[in-house]
């Protein structure tokens, strides 16, 4: 059965609109049945299933209609947005985030070194009280160090011992003293030789506290530290000088093997030859790069240079100018995995006055960098001969040195 009108055929359309039309007019829309499905529609929208309401076009455009299509909502609910895709992100905030960057750096730079400042700290051997020094001379302008490197042989085993050289003896005693003083003037390095004839003063004892009078007793320098240790040394040093000594550093020779070890070697441009079956010292004239061995070794070699002791220190204040050089370069402080084992070599090995503190250790090295980079000036101290074996100080030249220390001015005296 056909429900559509007659005269639906395509040639008896004629004139008329629409298919199946039997009027001349146009047909108008027919209402389908909606067939509603599932739960009701929320007011306000178009029922599920069903198309909304069109927008109805009048004198020319388009009236008021909200259908979400003119926002990007597709039919049915979906995300908003002006592309249809969901919200539009914020351009990144790069200055924020530079500067928040920034705070963190700067954050963990400063916990970093305040830590390490503090650890340092603590490893700092505190062990000589400067208080039990009498009768001390004024102190002057810039600042003294007594450096000291002694024989001792703690931590070593009999293994260590054998392979440096160092012999067994018990107890310790110096082998080397130098005056570095730090001023405006540029440093200044003073050797003191250990066989230098001095008087022993009236002095306090370090361990009984008891007052021993001087009796112009004159012994060789390094028989006041071996007889009470770095109190009466540094004593001994500023009665026979007029120098006052500000701190006090002492190594021993482990601890000087370690260093040199942890700082990865130090370079350095031995001027001869050497060959010492006592210090084990076995080198070639020119540029090399020693070990901790190797170096103890040079240091402590005396017998095979043509000015003994003399020329041993000589190349001590060479070899720890470079050495400090080397601890300062970039390759070492930029590198934390040799900054921290040459730091903690140092500071386990180091024994300095109570006083002492890390920016005047740091001030020291800086010092001992410049007399190897020409900043500075190195001697001996200066000599008037020898006597039964003890090298004799130039008194005019070491008061004319030390009233230049004190003042701060330029050193213009020669030592040996």
């Amino acid at each position: 059965m056909n429900d559509w009108p007659e005269a639906s055929s395509d040639d008896n359309r004629g004139g008329r609109y629409g298919r199946g039309s039997g009027s001349a007019q146009p047909e108008s829309a027919r209402v389908m049945r909606q067939v509603r499905r599932g739960r009701p529609a929320p007011p306000g929208q178009a029922p599920y299933g069903q198309v909304p309401q069109q927008p109805r076009y009048a004198d020319g455009g388009y009236d008021d209609y909200d259908s979400g299509y003119n926002t990007g909502q597709v039919y049915g609910g979906g995300r908003g947005g002006g592309d249809g895709y969901g919200p539009e992100r914020p351009a990144p905030d790069w200055r924020r985030r530079i500067k928040w960057t920034a705070i963190t750096l700067v954050t963990v730079l400063v916990v970093t070194t305040v830590a390490t400042y503090f650890w340092a700290d603590s490893k700092l051997n505190r062990d000589v009280d400067l208080s039990k020094v009498i009768e001390r001379p004024e102190k002057g302008e810039g600042t003294n160090y007594l450096i000291v490197g002694s024989d001792s042989r703690e931590g070593l085993s009999d293994e260590d011992k054998k392979r440096l050289r160092t012999g067994s003896s018990e107890g310790k005693r110096t082998d080397s003293m130098m005056i570095l003083h730090t001023g405006d003037n540029g440093p200044t390095l003073i050797s003191l030789p250990r066989d230098s004839n001095v008087e022993i003063p009236t002095f306090k004892g370090s361990e009984s506290g008891k007052i021993y009078q001087g009796t112009g007793r004159e012994v060789k320098l390094n028989a006041a530290y071996a007889e009470d240790g770095p109190e009466l040394l540094v004593r001994t040093v500023e009665f026979n000088t007029g120098l006052h000594i500000d701190h006090y550093v002492e190594i021993g020779f482990a601890g000087f093997a370690n260093i040199v070890d942890a700082a990865g070697g130090v370079e350095i441009d031995i001027p001869q030859d050497i060959k010492d079956t006592k210090s084990g010292a076995d080198f070639k004239k020119g540029k090399q790069t020693l070990n901790g061995e190797e170096a103890l070794a040079f240091v402590r070699t005396r017998y095979a240079l043509a000015g003994s002791d003399l020329d041993r220190t000589k190349n001590q204040q060479t070899f720890l100018s470079a050495l400090a050089n080397q601890v300062a370069t970039p390759s070492t402080v930029l590198n934390p995995f040799r900054l921290y084992p040459t730091m903690g070599a140092g500071l386990d090995s180091l024994i300095v006055d109570k006083d002492m503190g890390l920016f005047d250790l740091a001030d020291m090295f800086w010092s001992m960098k410049g007399v190897s980079g020409g900043e500075g000036t190195s001697m001996n101290m200066p000599l008037a001969g020898s006597a039964g074996g003890n090298l004799l100080w130039d008194k005019d030249k070491v008061k004319q040195l030390v009233q230049q220390l004190n003042n701060d001015e330029k050193v213009t005296v020669k030592g040996d």
